[in-house]
């Protein structure tokens, strides 16, 4: 029987790995999808109108088809992977759900009017 050699074990070990992270999707499908869309919801808070609906395009909505605006105008929103959500206004306070994102847009634009973020 030949000798194992370094390179053998490693290359041995980096398939084993790699088998393992491609089972780990199908073991990951069983668990309940967490990045589905919200509820609708259309409100006023503190004075402004605040919506937020499903999409049916992608487009550049990263909020996973989910668009939410204020007064009119698009906010721009996304999902992240744990599930919360940010938006161009409060990138770096997540919330967990996308009414909350557009509630401390509304805190933070502190009555001023909001203005359409390019989408390229």
């Amino acid at each position: 029987m030949p000798e194992l050699s370094r390179r053998t074990a490693l290359g041995a070990a980096a398939f084993a790995a790699g088998t393992q992270l491609l089972g780990a999707p199908t073991a990951r499908a069983e668990e309940p999808h967490r990045h589905d869309s919200p509820a609708s919801f259309d409100e006023v808070y503190k004075g402004r109108r605040i919506q937020g609906r499903p999409t049916a395009g992608g487009g550049h909505h990263h909020g996973g088809g989910y668009a939410v605006h204020i007064d009119g105008v698009e906010l721009h929103v996304m999902r992240n992977a744990d599930g919360t959500w940010i938006s161009v206004v409060s990138h770096y306070d997540p919330v967990t759900t996308a009414r909350a994102a557009a509630r401390a847009a509304v805190d933070e634009l502190q009555g001023a009017r909001l203005i359409p973020f390019p989408a390229n």
